[in-house]
């Protein structure tokens, strides 16, 4: 093909929320823009579907009017409030996302299935700026003068979009990740998960804080329950691909034999029932820097590697990563500079903002592999107010998370009753 179905300064490749927040930013710069998907919404993604206080703060970037779209149904979101760490030896810590919560309007995170999420943030991409088009492919890209020649199917039919630079927003397995990046799969830095949807499981937190189990045999990685509307618990459990592969590890079957069997576990699942099928996926972990911008091409969420390697949310990264994108993009525009050399300052500005926490989170990654030392840890600071305020703020401040590197906070504890 020699003359191109579309013409465009920005193509970005994914509408999840890397690639939507993308969008929706760049519709409030006014510049105009292609987004793809190769699903049609609403579609399903695999997910613990929990949303951090960090996806919170962007989702009021994107409106103050965000409760109305996305905690307006009670059927399709559920507001948490806190979380429980459960250490190998069933100490368990309470700690609330806020600690002192003086009436302010906005939930410190929530818990919604990806279908409603998605769907939900998708619909607020907005033309006449954005133009979508879904069910669409990306087969390749062709480095040309003057930008790229990407190839698509829609339907049975090939079609070329031609483009002064691409986003890439189509989670792990990227192609433009690995093909204008060069990235490929870390077992090291990479993580894979399971998630099922449970009616009826027995014990949840009146208040809805969700659950983090550290079970030795999921170590480095936990089961997880998190509670959504009706009654349902959205359970599943992630793991270091790297260890799963060491030791012959049957995810799936791992994490019904805890449901079944483990002494936390078995009475509260005695009436669950499986809702639909346990699904899996991968998760790219923000443990190492990465490329994330080259020639004409930047990367946001997942296809960035940016999710956080303790807890696994990558959705406030994500959206993040695309408020970035959106201003670096406007900076290219008005240069007319797509080049490596220009487009590095959105490397430098994502690692700005993310890597002291990605860094600590890897930190605390590995210290939950290490038994003894979570188990000291978890019950030190079920008994410790100090310990338990520090590590409800470090939610909120990622300063004080800095604390958790400092080898004399654990000396300070190990004397604190």
């Amino acid at each position: 093909m020699n003359n191109p179905q579309y013409t465009t300064n920005v193509l970005i490749a994914g509408a999840g929320p890397g690639g939507a927040s993308t969008s929706i930013f760049l519709t409030k710069e006014k510049i105009n823009h292609i987004i793809i998907d190769k699903a049609i919404f609403p579609r399903d993604k695999i997910c613990g579907d929990a949303l951090s206080g960090k996806s919170v703060g962007m989702l009021k970037r994107i409106t103050p009017a965000w409760q109305d779209y996305f905690l307006a149904d009670k059927n399709k979101a559920i507001v948490c409030t806190g979380i429980q760490f459960i250490a190998p030896s069933n100490a368990t810590l309470n700690v609330p996302f806020l600690l002192n919560d003086t009436g302010r309007q906005d939930p410190p995170g929530f818990v919604s299935k990806r279908i409603d999420f998605d769907n939900t943030l998708a619909g607020l991409i907005k033309s006449p700026y954005a133009t979508w088009f879904t069910e669409t492919i990306l087969e390749d890209i062709e480095e040309q003068e003057g930008g790229l020649l990407v190839t698509v199917k829609q339907g049975n039919e090939r079609k070329q979009i031609f483009t002064k630079m691409i986003v890439g927003a189509e989670g792990r397995g990227s192609i433009v990740a690995k093909k204008m990046a060069n990235q490929k799969m870390e077992p090291e830095h990479y993580s894979a998960g399971i998630r099922g949807y449970y009616k009826n499981v027995g014990g949840l937190h009146a208040k809805n804080y969700i659950e983090l189990h550290f079970l030795k045999e999921f170590q480095p990685g936990y089961l997880w329950i998190f509670p959504l509307a009706n009654g349902a618990a959205n359970v599943g459990v992630g793991m270091l691909s790297k260890n799963i592969s060491l030791k012959k590890v049957n995810l799936k079957q791992l994490m019904l034999d805890a449901i079944q069997t483990h002494p936390n576990l078995k009475d509260r699942f005695k009436n669950a029932t499986l809702e639909g099928a346990i699904e899996g996926w991968g998760l790219p972990l923000g443990s190492k820097k990465r490329t994330l911008s080259g020639n004409r091409f930047l990367l946001t969420g997942d296809a960035a590697s940016l999710i956080d390697p303790f807890t696994g949310e990558g959705i406030g990264n994500a959206m993040v990563s695309g408020l970035v994108a959106s201003r670096e993009i406007k900076k290219a525009i008005a240069a007319n500079d797509f080049s490596a050399a220009f487009l590095q300052q959105y490397d430098e500005v994502i690692y700005k903002k993310l890597w002291a926490e990605l860094k600590l989170s890897h930190y605390l990654q590995i210290l939950s592999s290490k038994p003894r030392l979570f188990n000291f840890v978890i019950g030190k600071a079920s008994r410790s107010k100090e310990l338990r305020e520090t590590i409800s703020c470090m939610f909120e401040n990622v300063d004080i998370r800095k604390k958790f590197m400092n080898p004399l906070f654990y000396l300070k504890i190990l004397f604190n009753r």
